[in-house]
């Protein structure tokens, strides 16, 4: 359903996320071409971190794809995809010590992640049907399902507001324990804040897309009464 709060409040965010994307996949392709001086790979900036905070539980491996990298608190695996496991570029070490941060907060039982981790159900059900739930609502004119459909959606927001501390906190503990470890110099940590920045414009945007389809709908909902 296309309406004026759609085209006024959505759109604009979604042009948002598209630029985000080709930013975060044009930043890591040059960061991809420019190998670090010491020649260690994503794995090993990964060990590294993982070592220097006392972590021996987690399991670094592989996975196919690009940009696929991620942390699993479930079952205590890091997985890196294949630009980042094995090279040894700045954008692979840069991607691979975030993912590590959030082993990091893992290990430590940040609160933010916890949360996070916790809301994941309520944020697949509540970004699948809420929206969906709420457009039937107005159609049908029937305003208790408009408010189920937009509570459900509210729970999606909030986990894409909490997620956003969760990747800055990620990204500020690799950028702090690189510099300490002397594993990249202070050029190649310029290149690793340009990638991980690139990155997190990703995750702000998806937030401001969230908020503005909920105001969308909160909007809607109010004309309809």
């Amino acid at each position: 359903m296309i309406d004026e709060y759609y085209l006024l409040l959505v759109v604009p965010t979604l042009i948002l996320s598209l630029w985000a994307q080709v930013k975060v996949k044009s930043t890591f392709a040059k960061y991809s071409k420019i190998a670090c001086s010491r020649g260690i790979t994503g794995q090993g900036a990964a060990i590294n971190l993982l070592k220097s905070n006392n972590i021996g539980d987690v399991v670094i491996e592989p996975v196919r794809g690009s940009l696929t990298d991620h942390y699993s608190p479930s079952d205590k695996k890091l997985r890196l995809s294949e630009p980042v496991y094995g090279s040894s570029s700045i954008a692979a070490v840069g991607v691979a010590a975030h993912e590590a941060g959030h082993a990091i907060q893992h290990a430590v039982r940040w609160g933010p992640l916890a949360l996070r981790s916790t809301l994941v159900p309520v944020a697949n059900i509540g970004s699948s049907l809420g929206p969906w739930i709420a457009i039937a609502g107005l159609g049908l004119s029937f305003p208790l399902l408009i408010n189920i459909g937009i509570l459900l959606f509210s729970g999606a927001v909030l986990f894409y507001l909490i997620t956003l501390p969760v990747e800055f906190n990620a990204s500020n503990r690799a950028i702090k324990i690189l510099r300490a470890s002397n594993v990249l110099n202070e050029q190649e940590l310029k290149g690793v804040k340009k990638v991980l920045t690139a990155a997190a414009l990703t995750y702000v945007a998806s937030a401001l897309t969230a908020i503005a389809s909920l105001l969308r709908l909160v909007l809607l909902s109010r004309r309809r009464r």
